[in-house]
């Protein structure tokens, strides 16, 4: 069995043992469109993380049986397109919960301490120079006694919730836009109105592209900080760059963009207040995680050669 992994950079050094035992296994550091299908001939099986996988590349690939996709979100692979074709697509799940959890709170402590203005000013002498043994420049908020506001309650909400409630946080569960919240749950618009920390944790989708806009962010506390770690294009980022700018919200913290890398011209990129943070897409990506992705693809392929579809999302 011939398995190729289009993108083997974005798991950086951590070991493929566990993949290179199974088949003839070669590994590419990255791939553009036009490589796709030259580096895939004769493949059975794929391996991508955010390589781009469309119809054309399928039809020009008949020996394509399987495509694992070395994340959680399916949107580079045609999965129509899979679908009509008879390959097979999976994703692996679950193994980032733990680091995304710390990077959300992380993000989340920084935003209410202003821990991140105070590393600055004590990097550039303001401690050195103080005339008492501290500074209180900036407002410290604990994490205890605020309201946390849940946007989409699958594994990494869930485990946000749990983390949130041993800090002392009332969690809310946001209801689907639009929808009867159900048991549990409250609506969306009130999830939004009562939450200092609003955070992230849906999939990207028709209905959540852009669902943090301008008429959605104007909902929110002016005291309210936005995390997120979940798809860049959730956020319309023109909006909440004039929301930041114009004290809409209090500040965000954000590990995704809507382009990634992101051009100098995202409006987020371009904006210097001192209220945002940006990450570079590194929520999921501990060492521990990235190890137990790595294994979930093995056993995905695995269970391929045993006439069986593991974590199959087409």
């Amino acid at each position: 069995m011939k398995i190729v992994m289009l993108d083997k950079d974005t798991l950086g050094n951590n070991s493929l043992a566990p993949i290179e035992s199974l088949g003839e296994f070669i590994a590419y550091p990255l791939t553009d469109s036009q490589e796709v299908v030259p580096r895939l001939n004769n493949a059975q099986v794929v391996i991508t993380n955010k390589a781009k996988i469309n119809r054309d590349h399928m039809l020009a690939l008949p020996k394509l049986k399987l495509i694992c996709v070395a994340a959680t979100g399916t949107n580079n692979i045609d999965i129509a397109a899979a679908n009509e074709l008879g390959i097979a697509v999976c994703n692996v799940a679950g193994y980032s919960t733990s680091s995304l959890i710390q990077h959300t709170f992380t993000m989340m402590s920084l935003l209410l301490g202003n821990m991140h203005r105070y590393i600055q000013d004590t990097a550039q002498g303001a401690w050195q120079r103080s005339e008492m043994f501290c500074r209180l420049d900036y407002p410290i908020n604990e994490l205890a006694g605020k309201t946390l506001s849940i946007i989409g309650f699958g594994e990494l909400g869930q485990g946000v919730a749990k983390v949130a409630s041993a800090f002392g946080m009332e969690v809310l569960i946001a209801e689907r836009q639009g929808e009867v919240p159900r048991a549990g749950r409250v609506s969306f618009e009130d999830a939004l109105q009562r939450g200092d920390v609003v955070s992230i944790h849906c999939p990207l989708t028709a209905h959540t592209t852009a669902l943090i806009n301008k008429q959605t962010l104007a909902m929110m506390k002016p005291s309210a900080v936005l995390i997120n770690t979940a798809r860049g294009p959730i956020i319309n980022e023109a909006d909440l760059a004039d929301a930041l700018v114009n004290g809409v919200i209090a500040g965000a913290a954000l590990d995704v963009l809507s382009e990634e890398p992101p051009q100098a011209s995202n409006p987020l990129i371009k904006y210097q207040g001192d209220n945002l943070l940006l990450t570079p897409h590194t929520a999921w990506a501990s060492s521990q995680a990235r190890d137990r992705l790595i294994a979930q693809l093995a056993l995905n392929i695995c269970a391929f050669e045993g006439g069986k579809i593991r974590n199959q999302v087409s």
